[in-house]
């Protein structure tokens, strides 16, 4: 058998292949089947006739590239390649995919994931329904501006030029994307090349390390440090605290940027100006750093005035070095209109824009608009407050602490926050049996399976309320910070709440 008749079987195998793929989409026929069954035998035959070739030289590049991809099976003809290496281990089931399921199966009170259980406001609805109403003359029914809608942009550019006391250009210094997640992407990936390392604080929010290594980029993690309960008054701003020394030792030549989240999740810690300060020292050492600040819980603040929130990008020397992201679901509880925005110099938009126009090309136009409508009417005295906002702080601030109430009866001890959605409980006084410690699961970050880990699985299947167990936003070095610790989400109805406050009554006070 000559050289050139073994490659022609190759060649015809992959264009078999392709067509039985095709074929089983559209036509699924005997046909399709015998096809697949001659596929399959030429494959065998072909690679017979490769493993025996001691010359490979005759193959192109091309082919050569073909011959050594990596194939996880071959069934029917069809390879299978394996995900690109970048994407190691981010295939793997998550935190999510295991408490989420694990609560609707035993019936929980799910305090785990951080979105509300409510509508939005009814201006915002009657927002968005005035966007796609012709006779509303709002124009939003068609492609927006890539970079933003511009309505929104004005308005996102006179929110932040009174914030921080400059003037922001709508133009060039705002850009949108489809929720803070989606803003993040695309800022990493204009920014990050491979091997640029990006230091994250820990505990950190899952997507962060994972679209820094989607990016091509290293994370560096740089731990949270938390205080002796007995050293503190139990607010989370007291007890979690960064060791300066150990952000100032992460930074190398490679560090690109260092993503800041205040309020922190899953902490609920907010940074005060003394500790942004000291971060701004740090970055401005060197300058091949850039901040990204994400801000998305901007609005929800228990002490605005002994605990206000300040952005890193309005300090001396900061705004031409920080990206501050930040969206509405969270502020206007509508996390599903994935509503997100980019503000900072143009040079750093420049990245969200410009992966963004070859991704999504622009986030839906009527979601935009009814934003843009939504910013201001928030500057409106509502249900009794002087604003939106202020009704905001004052609900979630209500609900947090119906939350901490509820912790204690269970022998928790509530870290409580003064900003964002989430409360962290000291759990080293609840006992619960060794053997959750012993189960394995697809989705937990180390085995044997960590204390709040188990914790939290047998806490949803006895007690009936979820948490989400910390350990799922450290690195495998560092769970061991989390064993004691578990994130409660305040953003629910006031029935599910006091339900879990009953289900706490019932097990913990029997």
């Amino acid at each position: 058998m000559t050289k050139s008749f073994m490659l022609s079987i190759v060649t015809l195998t992959s264009f078999l292949g392709m067509i039985r793929t095709v074929s089983s989409f559209r036509h699924p026929s005997p046909s399709s089947s015998s096809l697949a069954a001659f596929g399959s035998r030429c494959v065998s035959i072909s690679s017979l006739s490769i493993r025996n070739m001691n010359d490979a030289s005759v193959l192109s590049n091309q082919q050569r590239k073909r011959s050594q991809m990596k194939m996880s099976s071959v069934s029917n003809g069809v390879a299978k390649t394996e995900l690109a290496s970048r994407l190691d281990g981010l295939d793997k089931p998550t935190v999510w995919h295991e408490f989420s399921p694990l609560a609707v199966k035993h019936q929980s009170i799910n305090l785990g994931q951080g979105f509300p259980d409510w509508n939005p406001p009814q201006f915002a609805i009657d927002a968005m329904i005035d966007a796609v109403t012709p006779t509303k003359q709002r124009n939003a029914n068609q492609y927006a501006r890539s970079a933003a809608h511009l309505p929104l942009a004005q308005v996102l550019a006179e929110e932040y030029s009174a914030k921080w006391n400059r003037s922001i250009d709508p133009m060039t210094e705002v850009a949108t994307a489809v929720g803070c997640t989606n803003a993040l992407y695309c800022a990493l990936q204009g920014l990050i090349d491979d091997g640029d390392e990006v230091i994250l604080l820990e505990p950190a929010f899952d997507i962060y390390s994972a679209h820094v290594k989607m990016a091509g980029g290293v994370p560096k993690y740089v731990p949270l440090r938390s205080k002796p309960l007995e050293e503190t008054d139990h607010t989370a701003n007291a007890m979690f605290y960064l060791d300066f020394d150990e952000l100032e030792q992460a930074v190398s030549p490679k560090t690109k940027a260092f993503i800041l989240n205040s309020p922190h999740n899953p902490t609920g810690k907010m940074f005060s100006r003394k500790e942004l300060e000291k971060i701004s020292e740090i970055v401005q050492k060197n300058p091949q750093m850039t901040v990204i600040a994400d801000e998305v819980y901007e609005y929800i603040l228990f002490d605005p005035e002994n605990s206000p929130h300040i952005s890193i990008s309005s300090l001396p020397g900061m705004f031409d070095r920080t990206l501050t992201l930040s969206s509405s679901g969270k502020t206007f509880s509508c996390t599903g209109w994935k509503v997100g925005w980019a503000i900072g110099p143009a040079h750093l938009t420049r990245a969200v824009t410009s992966v963004q126009q070859w991704v999504n090309f622009a986030v839906a136009t009527p979601n935009q608009d009814a934003i843009a409508v939504c910013l201001k009417k928030a500057h409106e005295p509502y249900e009794g407050h002087a604003s939106y906002y202020e009704y905001l702080a004052a609900e979630y601030k209500r609900k947090r602490d119906l939350l901490v109430d509820s912790l204690k009866i269970a022998g928790i001890t509530p870290i409580v926050p003064d900003g964002g959605f989430f409360i962290m409980g000291e759990t080293s006084k609840v006992e619960f049996p060794k053997e959750y410690t012993e189960e394995v699961t697809d989705a937990m970050p180390t085995n044997p399976m960590p204390r709040d880990w188990a914790m939290s699985r047998w806490m949803t299947k006895e007690v009936g309320v979820t948490a989400i167990p910390p350990s799922a936003f450290h690195e495998k070095e560092s769970v061991h910070l989390a064993k004691n610790l578990l994130r409660f989400a305040a953003c629910k109805g006031d029935e599910t709440l006091l339900e879990a406050q009953r289900r706490f009554k019932a097990y913990f006070e029997k």
